[in-house]
């Protein structure tokens, strides 16, 4: 698997859940922060403005998309000077759910969309993300990500059999065209440093993707700046300005979360966990993994099975 499609099944948990929402002026509401969770809302009709926790209003047509990566507070409303009533509907909460809010003006039709995280298991990209990104629709723009929508709007109107799974597909499939946009820098201005330059730098994309692809093997620094095409000090120096962690410190925190991930949703020894990780030894993963969250792997299995 590729750096994002790792980012997307890694963080998730349990299913995906949508709302659609058709408000009718006046109207206005405020969402708490939902702390673990990501959500992602699509204009299908009319207008409105978004009033991110910080920053200035940002007004939303139709078409338009944005994400909200970690789960902070926001209002929704018709005009940007409207007071904002505690909302009494729960923004997905459910895979398919719709609400109608009454009143006498003009019509919006907002896709909510989103779902858990683990907060223990926060990929880095998610967290070099902004509070808001507002991707919005622009003719010839990611028109892959307005084929996802569309698709996405029209399974919701018409349920038919097998809605379950492509609704689920189709919210997996969102999100990675919504990161896709932002790091390909098509609609936002994103300076490409940090994660987007790691994703864009052909050298350290392939060190990454050789990380996600074979957790396990025995790489080094040298091995990967081979695979990179780099000189051993030069691909070091790259990954660390880029990543944020030098290339070994970030194999072995992929390593871990993918053993948690193991332990979660297999039955496999914790031996066989370890030996698939890259660990030679049970008792060396057990340390490594302890350290990292706070509890041995067995004891991580059994809480995440309990919940």
């Amino acid at each position: 698997m590729d750096v994002l499609s790792d980012v997307v099944a890694f963080m998730r948990t349990g299913r995906p859940a949508s709302t659609r929402i058709s408000w009718r002026a006046p109207w206005g509401r405020a969402f708490p922060a939902l702390p673990g969770s990501v959500g992602f809302h699509v204009v299908l009709r009319g207008s409105c403005w978004l009033m991110p926790a910080d920053g200035e209003p940002v007004l939303l047509s139709v078409g338009d998309v944005v994400f909200l990566p970690h789960g902070d507070a926001f209002g929704l409303a018709d005009d940007p000077a409207r007071p904002l009533a505690e909302s009494d509907c729960a923004l997905h909460s459910e895979l398919f759910a719709s609400a109608g809010f009454d009143g006498t003006g003009a019509e919006t039709v907002i896709l909510s969309c989103g779902y858990r995280t683990d907060p223990e298991r926060v990929h880095p990209i998610l967290g070099s993300l902004p509070a808001v990104i507002h991707l919005p629709a622009r003719l010839g723009c990611n028109p892959e990500l307005r084929a996802a929508v569309e698709l996405l709007a029209g399974e919701l109107d018409n349920p038919r059999l097998g809605a379950d799974t492509v609704v689920s597909s189709l919210l997996d499939a969102l999100q990675l065209y919504i990161l896709r946009a932002w790091f390909d820098n098509g609609d936002e201005p994103c300076t490409l440093s940090g994660w987007a330059g790691a994703l864009a730098d052909p050298a350290i994309g392939r060190a990454l993707n050789a990380i996600h692809s074979e957790p396990g093997r025995r790489w080094t620094v040298e091995s990967l700046g081979a695979h990179a095409g780099l000189s051993r000090a030069g691909f070091a120096r790259r990954f660390t300005a880029l990543v944020g962690q030098s290339p070994l410190a970030y194999l072995t925190w992929w390593r871990l979360a993918s053993a948690a991930r193991m332990l979660r949703e297999s039955d496999a020894p914790v031996s066989e966990v370890a030996e698939r990780v890259g660990y030679t030894s049970e008792f060396a993963f057990g340390n490594a993994f302890k350290r990292e969250y706070g509890v041995a792997p067995g004891r991580y299995r059994r809480c995440a099975t309990a919940a």
